[in-house]
């Protein structure tokens, strides 16, 4: 019987919206935007291939590469220095062209660089 009336309870909205996962901190924010960007490179061979000749760093190396916020940085650079670039990839993430150069400035931050004399 106790199964028929778990069976039978109805949820509510509260219960069936997905679950959201808190955003820790803003740079936390401004890898994973960097992450998309470079995702969005990657599925195009040509934009993919531009970005590798100028960063020097081959297909091999993208995966570990990614874990580096420097490099994180780059990515949101090439992205951001093209205005066809940027729009196509804030189209594609549902984010704002300055959502994006937001997240470039929080990877740039200089509290997480040492101090230029």
């Amino acid at each position: 019987m106790m199964s028929n009336q778990i069976r039978d309870h109805k949820l509510t909205e509260r219960q069936t919206r997905p679950l959201k996962k808190p955003v820790q901190n803003a740079r936390e924010v401004a890898e994973i935007v960097a992450i998309q960007a470079l995702s969005f490179l990657a599925g195009e061979p040509e934009r993919l291939g531009a970005f590798l000749a100028e960063s020097g760093i081959g297909p091999q190396s993208l995966r570990a590469a990614a874990a580096d916020p420097q490099f994180l940085a780059s990515v949101l650079d090439f992205v951001l220095r093209d205005d066809a670039t940027v729009k196509a990839f804030a189209k594609e993430s549902e984010l704002h062209p300055t959502s994006i150069a937001a997240a470039r400035e929080v990877l740039g931050d200089p509290r997480w660089e040492r101090d230029v004399p």
